[in-house]
């Protein structure tokens, strides 16, 4: 069980790493695109940055799931889970947001990603807050 941990624990920082950095390298490539009006670097980089992330994403939740069935899902994985479900959701309009920037739509603005960029902080706070104390 350890080794599921582990593997969990590492996707997980995988998968964070593109929760953070995409919404993050979005900003950069609105103003790229601004700049030369093409897809340029900075696009692919996003690009594949989602997509591996995504990757990690799905491992990190399967390895999870494990984890709480082997526990026997206690009252604190329910909140975990609900936690992750946000980020999910997060992720998953964040995935929308590359889609249009790859069709060259940048409707939303640097403040709105620098803020739709600190929620998922916070609920990754809450996520470990919950892991750490197991309140319930």
């Amino acid at each position: 069980m350890d080794w599921v941990k582990v593997i969990h624990l590492l996707c997980v920082m995988g998968w964070m790493t593109g929760i953070f950095a995409v919404p993050r390298a979005l900003i950069f490539w609105k103003r790229e695109h601004a700049a030369t009006g093409a897809f340029g670097p900075t696009g692919d980089l996003t690009i594949r940055l989602f997509r591996f992330s995504a990757g990690l994403g799905v491992i990190a939740i399967g390895t999870g799931l494990w984890l709480a069935w082997a526990w026997g899902f206690p009252a604190w994985v329910w909140t975990k889970l609900a936690l992750v479900a946000l980020l999910i959701a997060h992720y998953v309009w964040t995935g929308m947001l590359v889609i249009r920037a790859r069709r060259g739509t940048f409707e939303e603005t640097d403040r709105y990603l620098r803020i739709y960029n600190e929620v998922s902080v916070l609920v990754v706070i809450a996520i470990l807050w919950v892991v750490v104390f197991k309140p319930f």
